[in-house]
């Protein structure tokens, strides 16, 4: 139970799961090693995505099931998903098991080849290992994060296309040549005239397709937007909205077949493709990446974000 007297688990914070002292504290107090942590549901999952493994081990010895799920999850599956291979150990050495099945396909163990430590746990005999197929995500996600790399600032907003160059995605818009001095001025200050932001995008071959991107906006991801570049092919567009987060939207063939996603989140369910759970793994809080990816782009760089577009345009009014 959660109450507002120090008991159960009411006042335990992300770093909390860290503090041995603390937490077996609260468990000889009465707090429920099987459930009641916020957030989390069950305390030993919390532990394992964020805490130690003295934590993890210590409440892996008093819970009921150290298997139990939670969101279809077991608490290894978390352990194994954060990159947390000390606490994933803590979590077999109580009898977690890596190979049992839970995500389409995908099990714990499974799951930990395509870590940074893949050899976490030993393969058993008739399981099977990562496919060529899957291989190969695991290293273009390597390798596509580190090109990225990493973007501190937000309010931009970018469309991912496959398989058409950049002077096609300015036809498909109706867009023209912006001028350099209006250009200038919006990378300068593009807050001075927001709206004014709002009508210029730069565009930018990548191998595999081209980039759209508005370095202070939404346009770039507006559905008007990614629905006319999609035609005959898929783009990927995402908002980084300062207010609430990461945006993402899926068009196919001129049609909207996802909105309102959350590329980069970290959240995987048992119903999703075998791919689209590798995949949230491999670019968990990396949402740019997860788009490139999706449409099958492959920069070398960043420079189809960072704002040395190949060309800039003018939106036409009705996609502003």
């Amino acid at each position: 139970m959660v109450g507002n007297d120090g008991s159960g688990w009411s006042g335990i914070g992300w770093d909390d799961w860290t503090n041995l002292s603390l937490i077996r504290a609260r468990l000889d107090a009465g707090a429920d090693p099987n459930s009641g942590a916020h957030f989390h549901g069950r305390p030993l999952h919390a532990a394992a995505e964020c805490g130690s493994p003295e934590v993890v081990a210590e409440l892996a010895r008093r819970v009921d099931d150290v298997d139990a799920e939670c969101e279809d999850r077991t608490a290894l599956w978390g352990a194994v998903f954060a990159n947390r291979p000390d606490n994933a150990r803590a979590l077999v050495a109580a009898g977690a098991d890596p190979w049992r099945p839970m995500m389409n396909g995908w099990s714990p163990g499974r799951l930990s080849l395509a870590t940074p430590t893949p050899d976490l746990f030993a393969l058993p005999t008739g399981k099977t290992g990562l496919s060529a197929e899957e291989s190969t995500a695991v290293a273009e996600a390597r390798r596509l994060i580190a090109a990225l790399g990493d973007f501190d600032d937000d309010g931009y907003s970018i469309a991912c296309v496959a398989g058409i160059t950049a002077a096609e995605a300015a036809r498909r818009l109706e867009a023209v040549p912006a001028d350099d001095a209006d250009v200038e001025e919006i990378m300068e200050d593009p807050w001075a005239d927001f709206d004014a932001s709002l009508s210029i995008i730069g565009v930018t071959d990548v191998p595999g397709g081209c980039v759209v991107v508005q370095p202070c906006g939404y346009a770039a991801s507006d559905p008007g937007v990614i629905k006319r570049l999609s035609v005959g092919t898929v783009c990927y567009g995402l908002f980084a909205n300062p207010k609430s987060g990461n945006q993402g939207a899926v068009a196919r063939d001129g049609e909207i077949e996802e909105w309102d996603t959350h590329p980069g989140g970290g959240s995987t369910y048992s119903g999703d493709s075998p791919q689209e759970i590798l995949a949230t793994y491999l670019y968990h809080g990396h949402a740019e990446a997860y788009c490139y990816a999706g449409a099958g782009l492959r920069p070398t760089d960043n420079r189809s974000i960072t704002g040395r577009a190949d060309m800039w345009l003018r939106l036409p009014e009705a996609l502003r």
